[in-house]
């Protein structure tokens, strides 16, 4: 409730608007303008019911599906189930030398550069693999959100995101947040329905005060329902669209602190670290 209630004044102080962008920030999205909402409505989650929850007090990734194979705390892989990395760092197993960190405090993701020059980061995934024989979190509807507090650096691209276990027409991927540090006034939604015909690409710009996303914790969150999918920063409303028919089955969650995105990384000090406090999602409560 304190957490709740905290977060709740810190969206009060942020400016919260959509800004249209003549040319793009996200390479390859037009990002669109949409309605001003710096009098979004505040989530209430009294009539939902926690679905997924983890607060990284323990060792919760693994490297390799099926997560079977593994104790009951596996609830991410280390790679996207697809088997692509993207950016400038390479994803690394957990490990001891890994980009992962556990404690009371929640996870950190961290970015390092070997004395080669070659930069490793991690990436968390919460199913084990795509298509037959999937293990792990999926929901069809509902709220998913992220409490974190994002890296500093130009370079760093972290990213908060949900993708469609439905693949027979492309893939279906929802950018709840998508930072990049060389503009720390700002964040991005961005929808990609990768369809085999006709692919569509929306992306929207959050503004915020100048490096408030990297100096404190904040959550990130998107409701999904059959009529509505609405984004939240702090659990205030900046977003609201019709739901797609993409949008209308199971996702899973992916959270990484990836490098580059198409932009210079030269300036990233080693090591970097995005603090991730919990995953959660929840979905409408059933009477």
């Amino acid at each position: 409730m304190l957490a709740q209630i905290a977060s709740q004044a810190i969206s009060k102080i942020f400016l919260i608007s959509l800004i249209f962008v003549g040319a793009s920030v996200v390479p390859g999205v037009c990002e669109e303008q949409a309605h001003l909402l710096a009098d979004g409505e505040s989530l209430e989650l009294k009539n939902m019911e926690l679905t997924f929850e983890d607060n990284f007090t323990k060792p919760s990734v693994v490297a390799r599906p099926p997560f079977s194979n593994y104790n009951s705390n596996a609830k991410w892989l280390a790679h996207t189930p697809w088997n692509g990395d993207f950016g400038e760092a390479r994803f690394m197993d957990p490990g001891p030398d890994g980009p992962f960190e556990f404690s009371e405090k929640g996870l950190k993701i961290i970015a390092r550069k070997s004395t080669a020059g070659q930069w490793t980061s991690g990436l968390i995934c919460s199913v084990d693999r795509d298509g037959p024989g999937q293990q792990g979190f999926t929901q069809k509807y509902g709220y998913f959100e992220l409490r974190a507090k994002l890296p500093e650096g130009e370079g760093a691209w972290p990213a908060f995101w949900l993708v469609g276990s439905d693949k027979s027409n492309g893939s279906t991927e929802i950018d709840v947040l998508e930072y990049y540090g060389q503009f720390n006034a700002g964040f991005h939604t961005v929808i990609h329905l990768w369809k085999k015909e006709a692919p569509k690409h929306e992306g929207y710009v959050v503004d915020v005060p100048p490096k408030s996303l990297t100096d404190t914790y904040h959550t990130y969150g998107v409701l999904i329902d059959e009529t509505r999918t609405k984004f939240y920063l702090d659990r205030r409303e900046y977003l609201n669209i019709p739901t797609p028919d993409e949008f209308r089955q199971p996702m899973y969650i992916l959270v990484n602190f990836a490098l580059g995105g198409g932009w210079p990384i030269d300036k990233m000090i080693s090591p970097a670290e995005m603090s991730v406090q919990y995953v959660r999602a929840y979905r409408q409560r059933s009477h």
